[in-house]
């Protein structure tokens, strides 16, 4: 199946410029779930399409963006070229990747696990998972190293069960990988369990089965897909 990588950047009219925070709010949650509505809107026109996209919001620092709100888009359909609010940029995605290939990826992802504790019966991101059996105020110090632990532990399961592993470094005891922040988006029309953890890893990993692979990363990694989580952008090492 042929998909479309889009770089959906938001317009440079002035009135565009105007409406930014409007658009596009600051706070984090609001943010997430205003994007997720621009972004459908690039597909708009069949009220009972099912979502079949992945997005991440990018830095508008990078040059491709001249400081302006950008987004990647991974998408089975390809967008309409002409947006209201966005200009479109799409091109067809289909990469091809050998067993033992190495590439560099960044991934936004809201890494969750199934509670294990008998008296609940639902799914906790992996960082709170890790702090759980603490108590209370001995949380916030050991959060920087559950977020080291529990992100590498969840990517590495990721990597396990499609087709990829963590590369190295050259004396082979640390993999080539990044995990910043742990921000926590608060969705409030999701209502009082609105509220998404996200981790942003960045790194180099190494394919040992191409399709498993490639399904994944259409698929998308980890939960919150709807806000922008869950795509792994990816280039050659």
């Amino acid at each position: 199946m042929t998909l479309f990588l889009t770089r959906a950047t938001l317009s440079r009219h002035p009135s565009i410029a105007a409406m930014v925070r409007q658009l596009l709010p600051d706070e984090n949650g609001e943010r997430a779930y205003a994007a997720h509505r621009l972004v459908w809107s690039l597909f708009a026109g069949d009220e009972a399409r099912k979502r079949d996209f992945l997005f991440r919001e990018v830095d508008p620092s990078m040059s491709a963006n001249q400081g302006r709100a950008a987004f990647m888009v991974l998408s089975a359909e390809r967008p309409s070229p002409d947006h209201p609010f966005l200009e479109i940029e799409t091109k067809p995605f289909e990469p091809t990747l050998q067993r033992g290939q190495c590439l560099r990826f960044s991934l936004r992802a809201n890494p969750v696990r199934q509670a294990s504790h008998q008296a609940e019966n639902k799914r906790r991101d992996v960082v709170m998972h890790a702090l759980y059996d603490l108590p209370p105020e001995e949380r916030a110090a050991a959060r920087p190293e559950a977020i080291q632990r529990a992100g590498l532990a969840w990517l590495e399961g990721q990597g396990e069960r499609n087709g990829f592993r963590l590369s190295t470094s050259e004396d082979e005891e640390e993999p080539i990988l990044r995990i910043d922040g742990y921000e926590q988006w608060r969705i409030p029309r999701l209502g009082r369990k609105g509220v998404v953890s996200v981790l942003e890893f960045d790194g180099e990993l190494e394919v040992t089965n191409p399709d498993a692979f490639l399904s994944r990363l259409a698929a998308g990694f980890g939960r919150a897909r709807s806000f922008g989580c869950g795509l792994m952008l990816i280039r050659r090492a």
